[in-house]
C-alpha cells in the first residue's frame, strides 16, 4: 500500500511539475512520510519499537534519549537514484526496512563508527561489514556509523528510513572531546598513547636499572 502511494505520489509531482522537499541532500527521489499525514505512526515505532532496541545497543549514541525523528522513502533503480555514497547520518539511530520491490545489488556497506573529527579517517580490516537487502527486512544502526549503497543494477528498490534523533546527545556531545567509548578512531589512538606511554616508562625504568648496576 505504502508503495503504491508513494508511485502515485511521484506521478503526480512529475505530472503537475510541484516541487516538493526531498529527504535528504543526497537522494533525489523519495518523499518525506510527514507529507503523507504518518507522523503519528513514526512516533509509536521510534517509541513502541527503537527506543527499547536502542537503550541496550545504542545507548552510547544518545540511543536512552531519543525524541525526535526524520521519516522518509528513498528509491532506488531505472530512473532513479542508483547508489549512495560514503557517508554519516543525520541521525543517532537509523532503522532501514527494504519495501522492495524485484531488484539486484544495492549492497549496504559499513566501514566504521566515527566521531566528526574522524569521519573520513582510514577503514580498519575489522570494521569492514557489508549487508544485502532483502524484502521486508530491516537493518537498525547507528547513525554514526559510515556507509553507503552500492550501485542497484536492475529492477527498482525501495526502503523506508526512520533518522532517530537525541537532543539531549547532541547538546551533550558539543562539550565533549573524548569519544573513545564509541568512535574507532579515537579509540585506536587513545590505546596507541597508552601503548607509548607503557613502552616509555619500561625504557625508563630499565635505564635506572643500568644506572643501578654501574
Amino acid at each position: 500500500m505504502l508503495i503504491s502511494e508513494v508511485d502515485n505520489f511521484e506521478r503526480w509531482i512529475h505530472e503537475t511539475k510541484f516541487r516538493i522537499m526531498r529527504p535528504n541532500t543526497m537522494n533525489q527521489y523519495g518523499v518525506v512520510l510527514d507529507d503523507f499525514g504518518m507522523e503519528t505512526m513514526l512516533d509509536r515505532l521510534m517509541n513502541d519499537f527503537i527506543c527499547p532496541l536502542s537503550r541496550v545497543f545504542f545507548t552510547e549514541f544518545g540511543g536512552s534519549t531519543l525524541d525526535s525523528h526524520h521519516g522518509f522513502v528513498v528509491e532506488y533503480g531505472i530512473n532513479r537514484d542508483v547508489e549512495l555514497d560514503f557517508h554519516v547520518d543525520d541521525s543517532e539511530v537509523t532503522l532501514n526496512i527494504c519495501l522492495g520491490n524485484q531488484f539486484s545489488g544495492g549492497e549496504l556497506f559499513f566501514r566504521g563508527v566515527r566521531c566528526d573529527e574522524h569521519v573520513n579517517t582510514d577503514t580498519q580490516s575489522e570494521e569492514i561489514f557489508d549487508y544485502s537487502h532483502v524484502p521486508g527486512h530491516a537493518i537498525l544502526h547507528s547513525g554514526r556509523h559510515r556507509h553507503g549503497a552500492r550501485p542497484t543494477t536492475s529492477g527498482n528498490r525501495i526502503n523506508l528510513l526512520l533518522w532517530c534523533r537525541s537532543s539531549t546527545f547532541r547538546e551533550t556531545k558539543k562539550y565533549q572531546r573524548d569519544f573513545s567509548s564509541w568512535c574507532g578512531e579515537c579509540r585506536r589512538k587513545k590505546k596507541e598513547r597508552e601503548r607509548m606511554s607503557v613502552a616509555a616508562t619500561k625504557e625508563e625504568l630499565l635505564k635506572r636499572e643500568l644506572k643501578s648496576a654501574s
